[in-house]
């Protein structure tokens, strides 16, 4: 069997970077991109074809692709878009930049990477694009509206694209993962320190405080049905391989019970059922 190729965005840790060495070793040629120039480093010391990639710039979005389209000979198998990051803190706190940004790393970025790689995709007539998208994604938590949106609006964009490109031989998943181990909580902190700088009354001090200790606080208590980032894997090699993969793939079962219950519940009890698991 050829050898697959696979760009792979995000992949300093957690996700991105279990999906890069479990594929290596599926035989996969895993091009493993970071934002770092120290992670992209990293990454070629144990192995990988690496390069430096970050969403936020379409000049270093196309110099990448450029890049491994040549080490390809101008092919690519498929697509994982991964890199993100969540935006915690209550809408009328946060700043239309921190807004933004939000916006550009989870949602514009991955869909310009999307649209170039569909290019590449189209002439060579396959590909499987797969997008990281989140629980969040589906439902709407509070006190992660930026980060809902960003999710909500990748949702959107995938799931037309995928009737666009209907009848093709390039098929695009969504992976919605609940509770994964990773470095989002941490990478969530830092950010949500803008938001505090910003707070623009005591109306959710409350709440803040509670999400400090309860999520924040280093060793605070993790969700106990809390899965590692090989789980997310486990679908991605699904969506990658099946002869017919998902539209969606849940990941955990409080991403496959919410997403249930958003289906089958109305608004108002939706709204309820996430006030007590929040």
């Amino acid at each position: 069997m050829p050898q697959k190729s696979i760009l792979i965005t995000g992949c300093s840790s957690g996700i991105g970077y279990s999906a890069a060495q479990i594929l290596k070793k599926r035989n996969y040629r895993v091009f493993a991109t970071a934002r770092k120039p120290a992670d992209v480093e990293k990454l070629r010391a144990e192995g990988f074809d690496s390069l430096q990639l970050d969403v936020n710039h379409t000049t270093s979005i196309h110099n990448a692709l450029a890049e491994i389209l040549k080490m390809t000979g101008g092919t690519l198998d498929a697509l994982f878009n991964n890199s993100g990051y969540m935006q915690a803190g209550a809408l009328e706190d946060m700043t239309d930049a921190l807004d933004r940004a939000q916006m550009e790393t989870n949602f514009f970025g991955p869909i310009e990477l999307t649209r170039a790689v569909l290019t590449v995709m189209r002439q060579q007539g396959y590909g499987r694009i797969v997008q990281n998208s989140s629980i969040l994604g589906v439902i709407s938590m509070p006190y992660y509206g930026a980060y809902n949106a960003s999710k909500h609006a990748l949702e959107g964009y995938t799931s037309t694209l995928r009737q666009e490109i209907r009848g093709t031989n390039i098929h695009v998943s969504l992976i919605n993962p609940g509770p994964i181990l990773t470095n989002l909580r941490d990478s969530a902190y830092q950010h949500y320190q803008h938001v505090i700088q910003n707070q623009q009354t005591d109306y959710h001090r409350v709440v803040y405080k509670k999400m400090e200790d309860n999520y924040f606080k280093p060793g605070a208590k993790r969700n106990p049905m809390t899965l590692g980032p090989e789980a997310v894997v486990g679908k991605l090699i699904h969506a990658l391989e099946s002869r017919h993969p998902k539209a969606h793939y849940f990941v955990g079962m409080p991403a496959k019970f919410m997403a249930l219950m958003q289906r089958l519940l109305p608004d108002c009890a939706m709204d309820w059922l996430i006030s007590k698991v929040r």
